[in-house]
């Protein structure tokens, strides 16, 4: 089998409403797709959310890469020698994980196709179906509690709350949160690297008693000794997210034992075949893993459920960033039931597309 076609291109896909975190406000989310074709008539698709805060990376940047590197290197390659075409990327592109991580699910696409399995089932398939939080991004403390309600009429016993621009206001709103909807309701707090390390102890020590599920990276990325200073200082899991961005940032961050969890999205880490390599040295250093996701398209989605549903050491999923766009362009591979994610088991992700 021979990769004949490459077509990349990018979509911004609308909001329903605005989302706000510690360092930036979107009413939309820019993806790049890739659909790759073969002489045997099996195309595999990918989709990306380059987030620059996070990767440095943005749409154009990731764009000029695709086509000036990738696409060379991918076309004429035999699509099931996954390892060889990952491992020739990675020499080639340098500071882009969301161009590899493209080419690569698009890759785990086609293998599905090919098998005739969905993909997950090939990774070993450690579950039918994974629980997925639900964020709530920065809002008035009564608009988070009507939100925070409504999310659990329809279902979702876990809510990610966005903080990090105030800590006194994110305790309150903790606080309020847990008193509001009481101790069934598993409450994550992501702080988005918006706390120093003062600050975030002191929200860790004012919300111990709330019984959080995790804090997740409270520090700026670059701070790996502060986000360890706070893990050693509460019980609550502290988690890592834009620390994280390769399997050498999971064992420096493992080997240190500077967090309890490690968060990891597709986009961020380059791809499902490092998305493995991060589990394998999370599991042997007794860490869990949240497979979580960036504002991106229910095939992007569809793709870090395979690997949630794959692996036994996945704790969390945060698989939420396609609900609430407007048009997205994929259609299935995700079915959400009272909060619960479920594959549609058809091959590879189970993902159309419309015109």
């Amino acid at each position: 089998m021979k990769i004949t076609g490459v077509d990349i291109f990018p979509v911004r896909i609308r909001m329903e409403e605005p989302f706000t975190i510690a360092y930036e406000t979107i009413d939309y989310t820019d993806n790049i797709f890739a659909l790759l074709s073969t002489d045997k008539g099996i195309t595999g698709m990918g989709c990306v959310a380059p987030v620059a805060e996070v990767t440095g990376e943005t749409i154009d940047s990731v764009m000029e890469i695709l086509r000036d590197i990738a696409e060379p290197i991918v076309r004429g390659k035999d699509p099931l020698m996954l390892c060889a075409v990952i491992d020739e990327l990675r020499r080639n592109i340098r500071n882009s994980p969301a161009a590899v991580a493209l080419i690569d699910m698009a890759l785990c696409d086609i293998i599905g196709k090919t098998a005739d399995l969905p993909f997950y089932r090939l990774l070993g398939g450690g579950r039918p179906y994974i629980e997925t939080s639900v964020t709530i991004g920065i809002l008035p403390i009564d608009d988070t509690i009507r939100k925070a309600r409504d999310m659990v009429q329809k279902g979702f016993t876990i809510l990610k709350i966005k903080g990090g621009l105030n800590c006194e206001e994110d305790i309150e709103k903790l606080v309020t949160l847990r008193e509001s909807l009481g101790s069934d309701i598993r409450l994550g707090f992501d702080a988005n690297m918006g706390y120093t390390k003062e600050e975030g102890i002191r929200f860790g020590r004012a919300t111990d008693r709330l019984g959080l599920a995790f804090i997740e990276q409270p520090t700026p990325k670059g701070e790996r000794e502060a986000l360890g200073e706070i893990a050693h200082e509460l019980s609550t899991p502290v988690m890592a997210d834009e620390s994280l961005l390769t399997a050498n940032d999971a064992f420096c961050l493992a080997s240190g034992k500077a967090v309890n969890m490690l968060n990891v999205k597709i986009s961020k880490v380059g791809g499902i075949t490092e998305a493995l390599a991060i589990d394998t040295i999370a599991r042997e250093a007794g860490i869990g893993l949240m497979i979580g996701c960036m504002d991106e398209s229910a095939l992007g989605i569809a793709a870090g459920l395979h690997v949630a549903l794959s692996r036994t050491n996945v704790v969390y999923a945060d698989l939420d960033g396609h609900f609430g766009l407007i048009d997205d362009p994929a259609q299935g591979g995700v079915i959400c039931k009272q909060g619960i994610l479920h594959p549609v088991e058809k091959p590879g992700f189970g993902v159309t597309l419309n015109d």
